[in-house]
């Protein structure tokens, strides 16, 4: 779940827009996969680029993760994490992420900081979910979905794409089961509000020199993101890479009321990346920016 670098022309463009939305979907050095993570460094850029407000939603990956594959293939450098071919991420420092949160805002006082958790499967996990949601005041918590269920074993997206080699009809099954469980994930957990990269599966299809066309599956798209807009939460635009606009036009076509913009950044630098692209495409769907800076952006 780590990112590329990219150049930095386009890193320093983002700083010429006015008035961007809250990125909403950040990870700092409390997110297990993000060694160049700096709270401290996201605070920065934020401001440098003019943010309202930055949420850091930290790594909760309660799914333990099965590969079939040699550890170091199947989990590069995370693979110390991992036990009889099974990776189990580590558990948040929950006090150590809450001192980090209050020496940031005193850093950064005219900056809007906010807590947050991206919740992992929650649906598999309830009792840890609500556990661990117990243990403080997370202001912004995404749901999210990085496993499949692969032959009776729960995989991590990445590892199956890249150690098995999907393709074919294997990748349209990863796909169909993918937005599936989505809807399961959003009928059976109630404790997240904004659901996060609905092209996470996509980006593992890209990852491996394919493109994905998602008209091609146009219905089970439909199926997923009317449920979401029947639970009444928010799609979030992720900015790791440019969502399909379809997606964004099926999403008003359901009902869909509302979208959250996020990064994904993993580093300081990344924060913000991209909005530019993401504010037209939710433009042209429909989707406007609210009185209140630090609000979603919603269809009128």
């Amino acid at each position: 779940m780590t990112e590329a670098s990219d150049t930095a022309d386009h890193l320093a463009s983002e700083s010429e827009l006015p008035q961007l939305p809250p990125d909403n979907h950040n990870h700092t050095q409390f997110s297990w996969d993000a060694e160049n993570g700096s709270m401290e460094a996201s605070c920065a850029r934020a401001v440098e680029v003019g943010l309202p407000s930055i949420a850091f939603t930290e790594h909760i990956d309660l799914t333990p993760w099965f590969s079939p594959h040699d550890p170091e293939e199947a989990f590069g450098g995370f693979a110390v994490h991992c036990h009889d071919g099974v990776l189990h991420a580590p558990e948040l420092d929950v006090e150590g992420y809450f001192d980090e949160i209050e020496r940031c805002r005193s850093l950064f006082p005219d900056l809007r900081i906010l807590t947050g958790l991206e919740l992992g499967e929650p649906h598999w996990w309830p009792e840890k979910a609500a556990e661990l949601l117990a243990a403080g005041p997370f202001e912004r918590v995404l749901g999210s979905l990085h496993s499949i269920k692969v032959d009776g074993h729960l995989r991590l997206i990445d590892e199956w794409f890249r150690t098995d080699r999907i393709q074919g009809d294997d990748e349209a099954i990863g796909v169909q089961t993918y937005l599936s469980e989505a809807i399961s994930l959003i009928e059976e957990a109630d404790d997240w509000e904004v659901f996060a990269h609905i092209d996470y599966l996509t980006r593992q299809i890209e990852r491996v020199g394919r493109r994905h066309d998602p008209s091609q599956f146009e219905e089970e798209y439909r199926e997923t993101l009317s449920a979401l807009a029947r639970s009444g939460r928010i799609l979030e635009i992720n900015t790791r890479r440019k969502l399909n606009p379809l997606i964004l036009t099926w999403w008003a076509d359901v009902g869909g009321t509302a979208v959250s913009f996020g990064s994904d950044a993993h580093e300081g630098a990344r924060v913000a990346f991209g909005f530019r692209d993401a504010m037209a495409l939710a433009e042209a769907a429909g989707f406007r920016r609210q009185t209140d800076p630090l609000d979603f952006w919603r269809r009128t």
